[in-house]
């Protein structure tokens, strides 16, 4: 089993198991289907979008269905990244009616939930479509599900940050004030002579912003900018500093930004917009799962 595949495994199986109030997969800690459904009784039921979006998720559901009746079968009609309209089907399954049941609201959680983050995602994307830009996200995720949810903003066609506090150096407005006196650029030295990873220093002014070239940095956020004549000035300022250092550089844009305004943003000439509204407050895309038959 893959790292990845792991993960999935473990957050489905804490959310079944959530669910079913118990310490074991046991689709019969499910009082209601237990009570009304015989246990021989197996169904077919279909998940099908009731709104126009981007799949995201599905190997939660299949994982989903598979930990309470590993006889399941599953068709899936939508794989991750595609997308689908109101009405499409995204996947059938076949099984124990008590398993199918008691799966349904996990399976239907987590493909609503990173489907929503996929559909928000492309949304970004269409908007800064043909500038170069490329959308990311950031740490704001939820607790226990940044995996996921950063595979499905890479299923909606953008492009993930640093995962963790641990796969890159990113110097933010707190770090520099808690090394004050060490000036700007020397804090970001240091950081790039101690360790190989790019170093991304954030920046509040034109000021600080070329101070991070300065220093070494890889990446420049440029943090909290408003889109047109102030931002192209940073922009320009990283860039000549970069040329005088004989280096290429990355500029971000971050802060504020919107689906309305992220084209803006992009126009200025940033290599990358983070937008932490990807996945902190992306709606569910609404799905729904019905059985449609006894068998």
């Amino acid at each position: 089993m893959d790292a990845e595949q792991a993960i999935v495994d473990e957050c489905v199986r804490r959310a079944l198991l959530e669910d079913l109030g118990s310490d074991r997969l046991d689709a019969d800690a499910d009082i209601t289907s237990r009570l009304s459904v015989a246990a021989e009784v197996r169904a077919h039921a279909r998940i099908s979008a009731k709104a126009k979006g981007v799949i995201a998720g599905t190997a939660c559901a299949l994982a989903a269905f598979a930990m309470l009746d590993a006889s399941s079968q599953v068709t899936l009609h939508r794989r991750d990244g595609e997308s689908v309209k109101p009405g499409d089907l995204v996947l059938d399954v076949t099984g124990r009616m008590r398993s199918l049941l008691a799966s349904e609201r996990t399976a239907l959680n987590f493909l609503q939930r990173l489907s929503g983050i996929a559909t928000v995602t492309a949304q970004f994307v269409a908007a800064v479509k043909g500038v170069g830009a490329k959308i990311l996200d950031t740490r704001k995720t939820t607790p226990g599900l940044r995996i996921l949810e950063k595979k499905a903003v890479c299923a909606g066609g953008g492009t993930n940050h640093r995962i963790g506090l641990y796969d890159q150096v990113l110097l933010k407005e707190n770090h520099f004030a808690c090394a004050k006196p060490t000036p700007y650029a020397e804090v970001v030295r240091r950081c790039v002579a101690a360790q190989p990873a790019p170093v991304v220093a954030e920046a509040q002014t034109e000021k600080e912003a070329v101070a991070a070239v300065e220093g070494g940095a890889s990446v420049v956020l440029l943090d909290n900018f408003s889109p047109g004549p102030e931002l192209q000035d940073a922009v320009r300022a990283v860039r000549a500093a970069a040329a005088r250092a004989g280096r290429s550089i990355e500029i971000e844009a971050s802060g504020g930004v919107r689906l309305d305004n992220v084209r803006a943003f992009a126009e200025c000439g940033v290599d990358r917009v983070s937008i932490g509204a990807l996945t902190h407050s992306a709606p569910a895309l609404d799905l729904s799962m019905l059985v449609e038959e006894r068998r």
